[in-house]
């Protein structure tokens, strides 16, 4: 028996809309039991398919439609549609599903443009598939990304326990913002990645909270964010963005604050998951069990 591990992910990581995404330590597992007659994956979420239809068992077939049929076991603490990347992880294990037993030795960088070509959205997808933060844009139909080591920074998700619906917060986006805006959007996005990477972190706040393409559009589907930036305004973070299409808010914290920050963020949201997270270095993987 094996076992694909495969992280959550927060995407849209403040000004880097659809380019920025980090990999966290909130998983899905599938564990790959036994040959059967037909596709059938044991789990104890309600409303998901139990057979073919299930996306991890659709993606594995639409890439290699020849598999032999496997009895899988899932598991997963990753919560759905929430904006921790839910449905890319199923992708991910799709994937990895299928290249295990159709054996197809693919490389990171064919996953990540296949995991893109079924879900859309590389912030997503590629931190899942290798690990930690994440840089990546689509042109003319090609990933192209680069992987950032991130060091000394944990992560405190407030997940509401209200979910939003994608489609939702994706409906209230403009189709255009101006090229005055795009510039200072993308000059942001800029400076952010130069001073994660060079682990510049003391400046990070001011610049990952200035994002212009999606947050003032979602902010009242949120009200969480602002608060939270209210909230937190004399701690010392490294700054709160919307995760994906939210509604989780993720706060950036040194690793010595953040127990701290998840207490005060509990007692101020006593409805609500508050997640005290870390990195996910490794991205999806195979365990092999004896």
């Amino acid at each position: 028996m094996i076992t694909i591990k495969v992280p959550a992910t927060s995407a849209n990581m403040g000004p880097g809309f659809d380019s920025l995404g980090i990999a966290v330590n909130l998983y899905l597992e599938v564990d790959v039991v036994c040959e059967t007659d037909k596709w059938e994956i044991e789990h104890s979420i309600p409303y998901l398919p139990k057979d073919e239809r299930n996306l991890i068992i659709r993606t594995a077939l639409r890439l290699e439609p020849n598999l032999k049929p496997y009895r899988l076991r899932m598991r997963t603490d990753i919560p759905t549609t929430r904006g921790l990347g839910s449905s890319s992880s199923a992708i991910v294990a799709g994937i990895e599903l299928a290249n295990y037993l159709g054996n197809l030795k693919l490389s990171k960088d064919a996953k990540i443009q296949l995991a893109n070509r079924f879900e859309g959205h590389p912030d997503n997808v590629a931190p899942a598939i290798i690990g930690n933060m994440v840089v990546s844009g689509q042109s003319n139909q090609r990933v192209f990304w680069s992987k950032i080591k991130l060091h000394h920074i944990d992560l405190v998700a407030c997940v509401p326990a209200t979910p939003l619906a994608t489609k939702k917060s994706r409906g209230v986006l403009p189709e255009t913002i101006s090229l005055a805006q795009a510039a200072e959007g993308s000059a942001m996005s800029n400076v952010l990645i130069a001073q994660l990477s060079r682990g510049y972190l003391k400046n990070v706040r001011h610049v990952i909270e200035r994002d212009v393409f999606h947050e003032p559009f979602r902010q009242h589907l949120v009200p969480e964010l602002l608060r939270i930036r209210e909230i937190l305004k004399l701690e010392y973070t490294y700054g709160t963005y919307l995760s994906g299409a939210g509604p989780t808010v993720m706060t950036l914290v040194p690793v010595d604050k953040a127990e701290t920050i998840q207490k005060k963020l509990k007692q101020e949201f006593p409805e609500h998951d508050i997640f005290h997270l870390s990195i996910d270095c490794k991205g999806a993987h195979i365990i092999k069990h004896d």
